[in-house]
């Protein structure tokens, strides 16, 4: 039987929904994993859920993703936001964000799966973000778009701040629909919207967060307020001054550019949350997409991402331009479907269409519908696909070997063309095949050999008005 691509982005199976994932890198009776630590969309009529769940990898391939269960509990009777999980000597601290994010406890374990217990109830705020630092201090972030953000030292009982290091508003906030008054501290360069996530790089303190656009970027398709980034500003001190970074993930799909430069997005770019870590010699920032209509059922994401030092101290992160190998600037990481899968997706398998990175054209809206049924083989299809809609996927490996045909599965439809292309979606047409009403798996032979790796995507072409297709999986063989 062929088997399922797993641990491509996203990461974990497609039937869970755990955004603002904050990565970790512990080693555990002599075993280093990366664990994540975020929320988790089980409401499905609301952010977040009751729980949080732990998933982990081995820091040798982040592919092969295990979940360790319920770490916590609600102990309020309340909706559970951000967490963030660290190790002071031998013990894990979490904090888990009761009251919708407004009371901040601090629980601790043995393990860093938890169980996470015996919460006591901390000075943070909103959105806490934590630093173990080389020498032992440890300093706590927080705050939201609606109110300062800031920066203390934790005292030793892992909860209390030290009032005399309180730093207010490091950098200035965004504005917000919630908070549209101006408390003197709105910046819209700066922007901070939410998320602190503090890290620590080649020697610099490194203050992650996700940003709000006011003011369009339109290289990457975005003309109106947009909080669908992760950006950073970095220090010599954990508590500044941060000097402008950069962004370094955007969430809304694989971008497209016309002669201009000017970008259109391919998917539905919304809230984001995340971090960078260093995983066995690589960095990786792990982030999130949205499923769904809703950012309800958001799932978590991850992408290589490069870092560098300049001669003058100016520390870069995503995807880097370098001249004459000194790095000169940086950008977000694009958005794909294969995450850790760097040499592509195997198309020998079976591809989920859960998995796209582009949802494009046509004349509804088409996204991808949550799944929730936990089985190994689940798919998650992408539904309201009306003619024109090209759905794609970054990267698929083809191998040295050309497959011959491809199989596509499809639900519920109306008579209907698909055309594969590759590299492009406008580009060569690698297969063709017309569906009939009633006709919901088929293969196409190929007509041109494809080696190696190359985006792929499948553009559906219908007479019909209105929904004509829900795409479900594909393979080649």
């Amino acid at each position: 039987m062929k088997e399922y691509i797993r641990g491509a982005n996203p990461y974990m199976p497609l039937w869970e929904h755990v955004p603002d994932g904050e990565p970790r890198v512990f080693e555990h009776n002599g075993e280093k994993r990366v664990y994540v630590y975020g929320s988790h969309d089980i409401e499905r009529t609301q952010y977040c859920g009751r729980d949080y769940v732990v998933w982990s990898a081995p820091v040798d391939d982040l592919t092969d993703w295990t979940c360790h269960g319920t770490a916590y509990e609600t102990h309020y009777d309340s909706i559970l936001y951000a967490p963030d999980v660290v190790k002071k000597g031998d013990r894990y601290y979490m904090y888990a964000a009761e009251r919708k994010g407004s009371l901040i406890v601090v629980a601790s374990s043995d393990t860093p799966w938890g169980p996470f217990e015996n919460p006591v109830e901390t000075d943070l705020g909103f959105d806490p973000g934590i630093l173990v630092d080389d020498d032992g201090q440890v300093y706590a972030f927080w705050g939201g778009c609606a109110a300062p953000c800031y920066i203390a030292r934790l005292k030793d009982d892992m909860a209390t701040i030290d009032e005399s290091t309180l730093v207010e508003n490091p950098m200035g906030h965004s504005t917000c629909p919630w908070a549209p008054e101006d408390d003197g501290h709105i910046d819209l360069i700066d922007a901070f919207f939410e998320a602190s996530s503090p890290r620590k790089v080649m020697g610099k303190y490194v203050y992650i967060f996700s940003r709000r656009y006011e003011k369009p970027v339109p290289e990457l398709g975005v003309f109106g307020p947009n909080n669908g980034f992760l950006s950073y500003r970095f220090s010599d001190s954990p508590f500044g001054p941060y000097r402008e970074g950069g962004d370094l993930s955007f969430n809304g799909g694989e971008i497209l550019k016309d002669a201009e430069g000017c970008g259109t997005m391919t998917y539905q770019w919304g809230n984001n949350h995340g971090s960078i870590m260093e995983v066995n010699g690589k960095w990786y920032v792990f982030y999130h997409r949205q499923t769904g209509v809703n950012e309800y059922s958001r799932q978590a994401m991850l992408e290589p991402v490069d870092v560098a030092l300049g001669r003058d101290g100016r520390l870069y992160i995503g995807d880097i331009r370098y001249i004459c190998g000194e790095p000169v600037s940086s950008r977000p990481v694009e958005m794909t479907s294969q995450g850790a899968h760097i040499n592509g997706l195997d198309a020998r398998k079976w591809i989920s269409a859960g998995y796209a990175c582009h949802i494009y054209g046509g004349a509804l809206k088409a996204y991808i519908e949550p799944g929730y049924e936990r089985t190994e083989e689940i798919s998650t299809p992408v539904v309201n696909i009306s003619s024109g809609t090209t759905v794609g996927f970054r990267y698929i490996q083809f191998g040295a070997n050309s497959p011959k045909e491809v199989t596509m599965v499809l639900r519920e439809h109306k008579a209907l063309t698909v055309r594969v292309r590759i590299d492009s979606y406008r580009g060569r047409v690698i297969a063709e095949t017309g569906f009939a009403a009633d006709e919901y798996e088929k293969s196409a032979a190929l007509c041109t050999g494809v080696i190696g790796k190359h985006a792929l995507y499948f553009e559906f072409v219908s007479e019909e008005e209105g929904a004509v297709a829900a795409f479900d999986k594909f393979s080649f063989d």
